[in-house]
């Protein structure tokens, strides 16, 4: 018989889901290991994930270049028990008893890597604060 509590279920959502929800997926993934569950997904997913993102995070020691970009479904919504959006604006469907935070970050869609460093720095900051609070 197993006596663990199920583990929470993290969806992060922005438009493109190739820069910003990717990196916080990414920074979850890699601090929490198997005790989260996490999703990430676009309300408008672009083709690729933003290579100045890739290079961001490979210089934090986290490899993304083999994600690619997911479309946001009720189901993936449904099946998280908190809800993180990064500016999908009204397309990010709402559930009762969800958890929803929006983070307010700049979208590092068409910047380079010096940009898109003080994003990933600020998302990692974030996770951090989000981890303490899901195993508190």
């Amino acid at each position: 018989m197993s006596t663990a509590t199920p583990r929470p279920s993290v969806l992060f959502v922005c438009v493109h889901n190739a820069g910003r929800s990717q990196m916080a997926a990414a920074f979850l993934t890699h601090l929490a290991g198997d005790r989260v569950e996490v999703r990430s997904a676009g309300s408008a997913p672009a083709g690729t994930v933003n290579p100045a993102v890739v290079d961001a995070m490979k210089e934090v020691g986290i490899d993304i270049s083999a994600e690619t970009p997911k479309v946001l479904t009720v189901e993936t919504v449904r099946a998280s028990d908190v809800v993180i959006t990064m500016g999908c604006g009204d397309t990010c469907p709402v559930f009762p008893g969800k958890r929803y935070l929006d983070w307010r970050l700049d979208d590092p869609a068409g910047q380079g890597v010096d940009a898109v460093r003080p994003i990933r720095d600020e998302i990692a900051q974030r996770i951090r604060g989000l981890l303490a609070d899901l195993d508190g």
